[in-house]
């Protein structure tokens, strides 16, 4: 019986997780799915590599539909002995994307527990977690890594607390899972930014054992979490081995090129430039957000309704009420400083509200290590609009200058508050009723005084919006009017819609004081207070309607009229769609592409584009053997050019250019008869000669073709050096001659070279990547590893249990 008493509070508490993640995302429940923009161009990325998987039972590694060849090891590549994603995927048993709400609840409920709340504040402090806006809103455009890496983030602040608090083996063990599910997840800019968090944490423990002298704990917390890292870091081997090398072949890396496209000296030092990383930096003042959510217009896509300026604006310029009503659901009333806005990143009124309560009246000082998370976080989320910091952290800490979007950064801070929230909370309820009154009063009004003052500062506002020019040219000045005005009624709206909440919370509050409320009854009425407040926000962002058929879903492009033509053509080539530029999936889907989406590019690849293709250097679509290239007329319409001078899959050349740097390469690349001329940076490869014979009958084809496996026939009556369209990538690609192993070489600036002796010769490239063997090994080593240290954790704690 004490076992049932003691487990089925959280038993409810999970079921209750299960249901309010199935209810929020209902239509999962009819076989629906989300459409999820980033997950629509990840699905035209992958198709090669599924395809694949499905026919061979195996992984290609490799895939040639996009960026003409790049590796799968941020396209959801499967790797041997993945013992913690079993784990995971076992965890995230619900339809996606209720898979990862309950994530969000289950995770954030283990931390508040390990904080000693109770079930009750546990269970309304995660729903405040999973329901935070912006945690909704990545799911709603299908941000589904950093979902995953979010979610895992709370287990491993409470692994760590544990640990300092010198359960060893418990904390230890949790700590190593967590982590190890947190860096599965595979979004390491998440992960980076929980460091910086785990830093603050571990600093606040360290300077207490310092302070009482207690070396021995010290001792033993930095060995428990040193072993837990090394065992979660090689559980995860191969997947950070392959990502660690594919890093510098990507936008990630840092740039040999010395100049920019329009020739002028390229200063910037980091993988990154500067703009890049801190485009989306967050304003100042458009942090109040987080209390308010549209005080800054909400999104560039926002519903204002059939009450707004703009409706009547519209319905007084004669359009019909139908086309009115269309046109106004959807308004950029967003006039913050970030170039795009899905929606505002709203924490919760009653969050804040209790948070602040929080720092009051708790007395634990670990209140301290949230608040300055909190801090550090959104001061680092304001990038270039605070740049002494910004600069510090882009100069001089490690990997920072890595990632962009700074503004992601508030997700500790999202986290943060919730915690702070439920302490607050429950603190409150551990006090006398004069310190109640007194903590009430204090946060009631500063939290009031603050939405006072932005109220009264509106007239300080502009409300004018980045794009406001060009909807004044576009549509004229009235109409740039009426949208500052449904700004304005917003910004008024949301501070008086937060100032209803917090009052009611505090009056609620104020009552179980006056003991018109039993404590239960109270929490229970502000747990819902809080919820409905971020529930109802949440869904003007992400609802049904954004649900579709799982057909749309699985097979999210649609054959197009070009793409028919175009497939009629057996043969192994490449196409470029000049309306998607490098931006977009849709070719990949169909064809081999030089195009696609993705954070982590190829940078070699990237450059040819900026640097040529741009440039209308038709030479490198001729290279990479564009034999079709998919373009739009003056009505939008699509049609495909088929270009006769393509270079074909391999041929021979008769001579070498020699470049001493990739500036010169690039450089060279510019007049360059790519047919019988090959460019050779003579520091990096070295050919034999610099000239070749070459005849007619001179020829080598492509004979057999899978990603990871290509085998060409070879016919020379000379020694003679072939150029292969495809994407040099000497960390996997082997190259084989009648099946010895041979040296292959870089030409071009991208593509693969070969001296091949006179003849007929077999000629093979096989991806046979080290980093995968040499990561799988690892990581079985370190699953059973794990294995032992999990039976001999249940072991010493059941023994230590029954000693005492």
């Amino acid at each position: 019986m004490k076992i049932i008493n003691k487990f089925y509070p959280h038993v409810l508490v999970i079921l209750g997780f299960l249901l309010i993640s199935l209810i929020y995302f209902y239509p999962v429940l009819q076989g629906k799915q989300i459409s999820q923009s980033d997950i629509v161009q990840y699905t035209g990325m992958a198709k090669e590599q599924n395809d694949f998987r499905a026919s061979y039972d195996t992984e290609p590694y490799w895939t040639n539909s996009a960026f003409g060849g790049m590796p799968t090891y941020q396209l959801g590549a499967k790797y041997p002995h993945d013992y913690i994603g079993a784990i995971d995927d076992t965890l995230r048993f619900l339809p996606r994307p209720a898979d990862y709400l309950f994530l969000y609840f289950l995770s954030f409920y283990g931390l508040l527990l390990v904080l000693k709340v109770d079930p009750l504040k546990a269970f309304f402090g995660a729903l405040a977690f999973g329901f935070s806006t912006y945690l909704i809103i990545i799911l709603g455009v299908g941000h589904n890594a950093k979902a995953h890496a979010i979610a895992y983030m709370p287990l491993v602040i409470a692994g760590f607390i544990l640990v300092f608090q010198k359960k060893y083996i418990v904390g230890g063990l949790l700590t190593l899972f967590a982590t190890a599910l947190e860096i599965s997840a595979n979004h390491f800019q998440m992960t980076y930014y929980l460091l910086i968090f785990l830093l603050i944490l571990s600093g606040y423990f360290v300077y207490q054992q310092i302070k009482d002298k207690d070396y021995k704990a010290l001792l033993y917390s930095s060995l428990t979490l040193a072993v837990a890292g090394v065992f979660a870091i090689g559980a995860n081997a191969t997947s950070l081995l392959a990502t660690a090398e594919y890093a510098d072949f990507s936008t990630r890396g840092k740039s040999e090129l010395t100049f920019n496209p329009d020739g002028s000296k390229n200063a910037n030092s980091s993988a990154l430039t500067y703009d890049y990383i801190t485009e989306y930096s967050y304003g100042i003042m458009e942090s109040f957000n987080l209390i308010a959510p549209r005080l800054f217009g909400g999104s560039n896509n926002e519903a204002v309704g059939k009450e707004s300026h703009m409706y009547e604006f519209m319905i007084g310029k004669g359009v019909p009420e139908g086309q009115a009503t269309d046109f106004v659901s959807g308004m950029p009333t967003y006039w913050g400083e970030q170039p795009i806005v899905a929606a505002p990143a709203y924490i919760g009124a009653v969050v804040f509200f209790l948070g602040i309560l929080a720092l009051f009246i708790d007395e634990r000082k670990i209140k301290y290590v949230f608040l300055a998370g909190a801090i550090v976080a959104l001061i680092l989320s304001w990038g270039k609009n605070f740049p002494l910091l910004t600069d510090f952290f882009i100069d001089f800490v490690p990997m920072y200058n890595k990632f962009r979007a700074v503004s992601s950064i508030q997700v500790i801070l999202e986290l943060c508050f919730p915690v702070l929230a439920i302490m607050g909370l429950q603190s409150f309820f551990k006090l006398d009723k004069k310190l109640q009154w007194k903590g009430l009063y204090q946060s009631a009004s500063l939290v009031i005084g603050i939405i006072v003052i932005l109220f009264l500062s509106k007239s300080l506002f502009s409300f004018s919006g980045g794009n406001d020019a060009y909807f004044q040219e576009s549509y004229g000045p009235e109409f740039v009017d009426a949208l500052k005005l449904d700004r304005m009624s917003l910004y008024s709206a949301d501070l008086l819609r937060s100032a209803f909440f917090v009052l009611i919370v505090a009056g609620v509050l104020w009552l179980s004081i006056k003991e018109r409320f039993a404590q239960n009854t109270a929490i229970i009425i502000v747990g819902v207070l809080m919820i409905s407040d971020l529930f109802f926000v949440a869904k003007n962002y992400v609802s049904a309607k954004d649900f579709v058929s799982g057909r749309e879903v699985e097979v999210p492009f649609q054959e197009s009229p070009s793409d028919t033509e175009i497939l009629k053509d057996t043969s192994n080539y490449r196409v470029f769609e000049v309306s998607g530029n490098l931006s977009s999936a849709r070719a990949s889907y169909f064809h081999k592409s030089i195009g696609g989406y993705s954070a982590v590019k190829p940078r070699r690849m990237q450059q040819l584009f900026d640097y040529q293709i741009a440039n209308n250097n038709m030479e490198i679509l001729n290279m990479l053997d564009v034999k079709y290239v998919i373009q739009t007329d003056k009505d939008g319409n699509e049609f495909p050019t088929s270009n006769p001078r393509a270079n074909g899959n391999a041929w021979f050349v008769s001579q070498v250019k020699s470049a001493n740097s990739a500036d010169e390469e690039m450089k060279t690349l510019e007049g360059l008869d790519s047919k019988n001329i090959a460019v050779v940076n003579d520091n990096e490869f070295k050919v034999s000669k610099k000239a070749f014979a070459k005849d007619i009958v001179s020829k080598i084809a492509l004979t057999s073709y899978k990603p990871n496996h290509l085998i060409y026939n070879s016919n020379n009556s000379n020694a003679g050096l072939a150029v292969f369209s495809e994407m040099y990538y000497g960390k996997g690609w082997n190259a084989y001659i009648d099946g010895n192993k041979v040296d292959h070489i870089r030409v071009d600036y991208v593509l693969r070279g070969l001296e091949i002796p006179a003849g007929k010769h077999k000629v093979e490239f096989k991806f046979e990547p080290q980093v995968i063997q040499t990561g799988s090994t690892i990581t079985l080593i370190s699953g059973v590893g794990i294995l032992f240290l999990l039976i001999g954790g249940v072991y010493f704690e059941r023994k230590k249990r029954v000693q005492i």
